[in-house]
């Protein structure tokens, strides 16, 4: 039997060596096989990301106080939280100590729903650091809201300017319910800040999701707008970064608002409709999103990287939180590969994240499809960081 037993494994190690070259006879089979070099590590790219970004720009270069910036650093505060390597969160302080003085006054007047996602970061440091200059700015968003201006059900309007008047955009969902569940959480104002943010994405999507489970980019409750539908007031098209604001903000307002939140059976209806969407209007060939959704069959429309990060993301955060049917985790790899296939490193060892659209108005699809493609984009550089600290570890 035993030497049945050795006469087996010499034959398997016969097989498996079949395709090497023949040994010398005075080198033991077994100690002339090479050993298997081990699988490269992946690369940690948020860190090559974020450190990347920050060689590219101090923080008094980066910009002005803004959206896509505030969108880039609240992804690099996640990179932060995973790594603990304190230049992250000191560069993002100091960028937004550029706009709050010691006293907590801050200069904007926060007209747009733009204008106050940026305001994370104030929730984050205040966090981080205990300083009180960081709520009482916080604090003038806050407030802000008690005179913003409504449509007649109670969605905020995009800007409080006439260009803007009576208008709901996919995108402003991102830019203030975030916000308002972290500084409800923040500060001991969830009463109010859930029951906001559970509402803002119930005007939202009851407006703006259609039969397809996507979301139009914008809604016109005065009808009046150029691009608007004169019987739905709807724009006319499914631009994918304002699906893609819209996916994930209601991920972050899910995971804030309590299971008896009155709102959240209809929020995980919206969300659930617009993953089956979203499922039906992926590129099978590269995994991303198109540009405008749901017209990737012309020769015109091409996968955006922004938008493809949130997606993926919003699908994987829904699946592991119990929102969504656990097939979407595959949408959401499809996507990551996706992502992961548009970004690179450049002769001088820095980053660079391809096809992002730049910022964009509500149009017709030939503005949209022409919009231009570009490298580094912060919008895409947050969705990515925002995107890869969820999925990296899978």
């Amino acid at each position: 039997m035993r030497r049945r037993r050795l006469r087996a494994a010499l034959t398997a190690l016969a097989l498996t060596t079949a395709g090497l070259a023949a040994l010398p006879a005075t080198v033991p089979p077994a100690a002339a096989a090479p050993a298997l070099p081990r699988p490269a590590a992946a690369p940690d790219w948020s860190t090559a990301v974020v450190d990347s970004t920050m060689a590219r720009y101090t923080p008094a270069g980066i910009g002005g106080w803004s959206y896509p910036v505030g969108l880039y650093l609240y992804g690099q505060y996640l990179t932060y939280r995973r790594t603990h390597d304190p230049r992250y969160l000191t560069y993002i302080k100091s960028y937004v100590d550029r706009f709050v003085k010691s006293d907590g006054s801050i200069d904007q007047s926060f007209n747009s729903l733009d204008s106050m996602q940026a305001g994370r970061l104030l929730v984050i440091l205040h966090h981080e650091t205990g300083q009180d200059r960081y709520r009482k700015a916080a604090k003038k968003i806050r407030d802000r809201l008690t005179t913003y201006p409504r449509t007649s059900d109670g969605g905020f309007w995009h800007a409080d300017n006439s260009g803007r008047a009576h208008q709901l955009w996919a995108d402003g969902v991102y830019m203030v319910n975030p916000f308002l569940v972290e500084y409800g959480r923040e500060f001991g104002d969830s009463a109010y800040t859930n029951d906001e943010a559970a509402r803002q994405l119930a005007v939202y999507g009851s407006h703006l999701q259609v039969g397809n489970g996507l979301l139009r980019h914008a809604y016109d409750e005065s009808r009046t707008a150029s691009w608007a539908d004169p019987q739905t007031g709807l724009a006319p098209e499914h631009w994918c970064r304002a699906v893609g604001w819209y996916a994930m903000a209601i991920v972050n307002v899910l995971d804030a608002i309590p299971e008896s939140q009155p709102r959240r059976p209809q929020l995980l209806g919206i969300f659930r409709h617009l993953a089956a969407g979203l499922e039906r209007y992926q590129d099978p060939a590269g995994g991303r999103w198109f540009q405008v959704m749901d017209k990737g069959a012309r020769s015109d429309d091409w996968t955006e990287t922004s938008c493809s990060s949130m997606f993926t993301y919003a699908l994987s955060r829904g699946v592991q939180q119990g929102y969504l049917d656990p097939h979407y985790a595959a949408v959401a790899r499809r996507g990551y590969e996706g992502v992961l296939a548009k970004i690179s490193v450049g002769a001088d060892g820095r980053t660079n994240l391809a096809d992002i659209s730049v910022g964009t108005n509500v149009g017709d699809y030939a503005y949209y499809a022409a919009r231009t493609r570009a490298v580094n984009d912060f919008h895409g550089l947050g969705a990515f960081l925002i995107m890869n600290e969820q999925l990296r570890g899978e």
